[in-house]
């Protein structure tokens, strides 16, 4: 029954990879232990992954336009760019704006079958984008590169399944894939994320999120131990009639507290949401929606 509502609305076929896939990204952005907790850095604002089918030009081309999105996301810090219609035109001709792009074959050791050969086989496709290219399609859509330095977030997150009531750490065995999901977000938006040691939250006296009520100051002590900057408060509950998770993030900023929701969602992209909402906030892009 877990594993129903834990579902990643993919293909039955997929999601062993994507797991994986999942687990690759948070190592390659070379997770570091901080005060307890875990980091992870984007090093390379330009570069983008995703996974395709083979390595014919038809899905390496979807792929290009698909990392690209994430590319401009990234570097902007303006998640709100997420499907705009303007983007279309950009997407189309991506092939144009990248500079290098290579494969990682997930089922590389795996003995090749009569139908998983290498026109089927899931791949890593990572793209290096040129950056003054990107830079000039921010421009033209009024927008320009997050330079300036980018806070680490200290992430506190709740999750509520039935009984099942825990927060996501950086150590503890029952949040494990959400943990590799929420540093994958990060990853991908181009932020750095620390998360609390359950001694860390023991010792504060923390054993839920409650973005709604909680005060900033009661995490504190945690953020500054685990060598955060600002806070970034989510608690996600499951919807069984939505078949998804109920997200609610918080983040206080220069004085100033920001609230949004996100419905009917898989962790995953709840954790995207938070994170690029985050992003969008301290990169001066305003309110997510």
């Amino acid at each position: 029954m877990v594993a129903r509502l834990m579902a990643r609305r993919l293909p039955h076929g997929m999601r062993p990879y994507v797991v994986r896939a999942i687990i690759r990204v948070s190592v390659a952005v070379a997770l570091t232990y901080c005060g307890g907790a875990i980091a992870a850095a984007a090093d390379d604002l330009y570069r983008a992954q995703t996974i395709v089918t083979g390595q014919g030009e038809a899905n390496r081309i979807i792929g290009f336009a698909s990392c690209l999105e994430d590319v401009l996301l990234k570097v902007s810090g303006a998640v709100r760019l997420a499907g705009d219609r303007r983007l279309a035109a950009y997407k189309s001709n991506a092939k144009s704006f990248v500079r290098a792009f290579s494969y990682h074959d997930q089922m590389s050791g795996t003995p090749t079958r009569d139908e998983q050969g290498t026109r089927d086989r899931p791949y890593d496709l990572t793209v290096d984008f040129e950056e003054m290219k990107i830079d000039d399609i921010l421009k033209a859509l009024d927008l320009k590169p997050w330079r300036s330095h980018r806070p680490v977030l200290a992430a506190f997150v709740e999750m509520q399944l039935g009984p099942r009531d825990y927060m996501i750490t950086s150590d503890g065995d029952q949040s494990a894939l959400q943990r590799e999901s929420l540093l994958a977000a990060a990853a991908r938006r181009g932020m750095n994320v620390v998360l609390p040691s359950a001694a860390a939250l023991a010792k504060a006296g923390i054993t839920r999120a409650a973005p709604g009520t909680t005060t900033s100051q009661a995490w504190g002590p945690v953020v500054a131990g685990q060598g955060g900057e600002a806070a970034l408060i989510g608690r996600l509950v499951w919807d069984d009639r939505e078949l998804g998770w109920a997200t609610q993030w918080r983040i206080d900023w220069h004085g100033r507290t920001h609230r949004w929701q996100v419905r009917g969602t898989n962790f995953d992209e709840a954790f995207r949401r938070g994170i690029g909402g985050a992003a969008q906030i301290l990169s001066g892009n305003g309110d997510p929606a």
